[in-house]
Protein backbone atom coordinates (compact mmCIF):
# COMPACT_ATOMS: atom_id res chain seq x y z
CA UNK A 1 0.00 0.00 0.00
CA UNK A 2 1.47 3.11 -1.13
CA UNK A 3 1.57 6.91 1.04
CA UNK A 4 -1.37 7.91 -1.28
CA UNK A 5 -3.31 5.04 -0.11
CA UNK A 6 -2.63 5.29 3.68
CA UNK A 7 -3.50 8.86 3.55
CA UNK A 8 -7.67 8.33 1.57
CA UNK A 9 -7.61 5.14 3.90
CA UNK A 10 -10.49 7.63 5.95
CA UNK A 11 -11.86 9.28 3.37
CA UNK A 12 -14.71 6.46 2.10
CA UNK A 13 -15.16 5.42 6.07
CA UNK A 14 -15.76 9.68 6.74
CA UNK A 15 -18.16 9.50 3.81
CA UNK A 16 -20.40 6.59 5.25
CA UNK A 17 -20.44 8.29 8.48
CA UNK A 18 -21.61 11.54 6.42
CA UNK A 19 -23.93 9.91 4.72
CA UNK A 20 -25.59 7.96 7.67
CA UNK A 21 -25.29 11.28 9.61
CA UNK A 22 -27.79 12.74 6.59
CA UNK A 23 -29.88 9.39 6.18
CA UNK A 24 -30.75 9.13 9.92
CA UNK A 25 -31.18 12.71 10.53
CA UNK A 26 -33.85 13.34 7.88
CA UNK A 27 -31.89 16.09 6.88
CA UNK A 28 -34.30 16.31 3.46
CA UNK A 29 -37.66 15.52 4.99
CA UNK A 30 -36.45 18.01 8.10
CA UNK A 31 -36.42 20.91 5.96
CA UNK A 32 -38.70 20.24 3.51
CA UNK A 33 -41.24 20.07 6.55
CA UNK A 34 -39.60 23.04 8.23
CA UNK A 35 -39.51 25.05 4.89
CA UNK A 36 -43.13 24.26 4.06
CA UNK A 37 -42.05 22.37 0.93
CA UNK A 38 -44.57 19.49 -0.08
CA UNK A 39 -42.26 18.27 -3.20
CA UNK A 40 -40.36 15.42 -3.52
CA UNK A 41 -36.33 15.05 -3.02
CA UNK A 42 -36.33 14.38 -7.35
CA UNK A 43 -38.47 17.64 -7.74
CA UNK A 44 -36.46 19.91 -5.20
CA UNK A 45 -32.89 18.80 -6.75
CA UNK A 46 -34.24 19.74 -10.27
CA UNK A 47 -34.94 23.53 -8.56
CA UNK A 48 -31.87 23.21 -6.70
CA UNK A 49 -29.92 22.32 -9.54
CA UNK A 50 -31.72 25.25 -11.35
CA UNK A 51 -30.83 27.74 -8.64
CA UNK A 52 -27.50 26.58 -8.68
CA UNK A 53 -26.93 27.30 -12.40
CA UNK A 54 -25.94 30.41 -13.73
CA UNK A 55 -28.35 30.47 -16.30
CA UNK A 56 -31.29 28.55 -17.72
CA UNK A 57 -30.78 24.76 -18.43
CA UNK A 58 -31.21 21.77 -21.02
CA UNK A 59 -33.38 18.88 -20.34
CA UNK A 60 -30.40 17.22 -20.75
CA UNK A 61 -28.06 18.86 -18.47
CA UNK A 62 -30.76 18.74 -15.60
CA UNK A 63 -30.70 14.74 -15.93
CA UNK A 64 -26.80 14.32 -16.06
CA UNK A 65 -26.58 17.14 -13.09
CA UNK A 66 -29.09 14.59 -11.22
CA UNK A 67 -27.14 11.87 -12.60
CA UNK A 68 -30.26 10.36 -13.70
CA UNK A 69 -31.64 9.30 -17.12
CA UNK A 70 -33.62 12.06 -19.35
CA UNK A 71 -37.00 10.62 -19.29
CA UNK A 72 -36.74 10.96 -15.61
CA UNK A 73 -35.83 14.49 -15.55
CA UNK A 74 -38.31 15.41 -17.71
CA UNK A 75 -41.04 13.84 -16.12
CA UNK A 76 -40.07 15.78 -12.75
CA UNK A 77 -39.80 19.10 -15.01
CA UNK A 78 -43.27 18.53 -16.15
CA UNK A 79 -44.76 18.02 -13.08
CA UNK A 80 -42.82 21.03 -11.52
CA UNK A 81 -44.01 23.21 -14.98
CA UNK A 82 -47.69 22.06 -13.60
CA UNK A 83 -47.12 23.68 -10.41
CA UNK A 84 -45.71 26.88 -11.82
CA UNK A 85 -42.25 26.56 -10.16
CA UNK A 86 -40.28 26.40 -12.85
CA UNK A 87 -40.99 27.50 -17.06
CA UNK A 88 -39.53 26.77 -20.48
CA UNK A 89 -38.20 29.17 -22.47
CA UNK A 90 -36.68 30.17 -25.82
CA UNK A 91 -32.55 29.18 -26.06
CA UNK A 92 -31.12 31.72 -27.40
CA UNK A 93 -28.31 29.89 -29.46
CA UNK A 94 -30.97 27.90 -30.95
CA UNK A 95 -34.75 29.25 -31.04
CA UNK A 96 -36.36 25.80 -32.05
CA UNK A 97 -35.19 24.66 -28.46
CA UNK A 98 -36.01 25.06 -24.91
CA UNK A 99 -34.26 25.93 -21.53
CA UNK A 100 -35.62 25.33 -18.19
CA UNK A 101 -35.65 28.22 -15.45
CA UNK A 102 -37.27 28.94 -12.27
CA UNK A 103 -40.12 30.95 -12.41
CA UNK A 104 -40.56 33.27 -9.20
CA UNK A 105 -42.76 30.56 -7.06
CA UNK A 106 -39.87 28.46 -7.78
CA UNK A 107 -37.35 30.87 -6.58
CA UNK A 108 -39.15 31.87 -3.27
CA UNK A 109 -39.42 27.76 -2.86
CA UNK A 110 -36.06 26.77 -3.36
CA UNK A 111 -34.93 29.86 -1.31
CA UNK A 112 -36.97 28.84 1.79
CA UNK A 113 -35.66 25.37 1.42
CA UNK A 114 -31.73 26.42 1.09
CA UNK A 115 -32.14 28.81 4.07
CA UNK A 116 -33.11 26.04 6.70
CA UNK A 117 -30.34 23.74 4.80
CA UNK A 118 -27.85 26.65 4.78
CA UNK A 119 -29.19 27.71 8.71
CA UNK A 120 -28.33 24.04 9.72
CA UNK A 121 -24.80 23.77 8.44
CA UNK A 122 -24.08 27.05 9.60
CA UNK A 123 -25.10 26.14 13.02
CA UNK A 124 -23.11 22.95 12.80
CA UNK A 125 -20.18 24.62 11.17
CA UNK A 126 -20.41 27.56 13.34
CA UNK A 127 -17.07 27.15 15.59
CA UNK A 128 -15.52 26.91 12.05
CA UNK A 129 -13.63 30.10 10.57
CA UNK A 130 -15.19 31.75 7.38
CA UNK A 131 -11.78 30.90 5.12
CA UNK A 132 -11.92 27.07 6.67
CA UNK A 133 -15.76 27.16 5.25
CA UNK A 134 -14.99 28.25 1.73
CA UNK A 135 -12.22 25.80 1.81
CA UNK A 136 -14.30 22.74 2.79
CA UNK A 137 -16.86 24.07 0.37
CA UNK A 138 -14.38 24.41 -2.15
CA UNK A 139 -12.13 20.88 -1.60
CA UNK A 140 -15.61 18.88 -1.13
CA UNK A 141 -17.28 20.11 -4.51
CA UNK A 142 -13.62 19.79 -6.59
CA UNK A 143 -13.93 16.06 -5.37
CA UNK A 144 -17.13 15.41 -6.64
CA UNK A 145 -16.51 16.95 -9.93
CA UNK A 146 -12.84 15.13 -9.65
CA UNK A 147 -14.44 11.83 -8.73
CA UNK A 148 -17.55 11.99 -10.94
CA UNK A 149 -15.64 12.60 -13.77
CA UNK A 150 -13.56 9.64 -12.97
CA UNK A 151 -16.23 7.32 -12.97
CA UNK A 152 -17.77 7.93 -15.13
CA UNK A 153 -14.28 7.41 -17.50
CA UNK A 154 -14.12 3.90 -15.74
CA UNK A 155 -17.65 2.82 -16.30
CA UNK A 156 -16.59 3.93 -20.37
CA UNK A 157 -13.92 2.02 -19.94
CA UNK A 158 -15.58 -0.69 -18.63
CA UNK A 159 -18.70 -0.86 -21.28
CA UNK A 160 -15.95 -0.18 -24.43
CA UNK A 161 -14.12 -3.72 -23.11
CA UNK A 162 -17.64 -5.55 -23.14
Amino acid sequence: MTADNDVLMGLLPAMNRLSGTLSRGQLFERATATAGVTLDRPAVTVLVILNAADRPLRVGEIAQRMQVAGPHATRQIHGLEQRALVERVADPDDQRARLITLTAAGQQLVDRYLRVINGWFGEALSAWSDPDRRELVRLLGRMVDDLSAHLDSVARDNHTAE
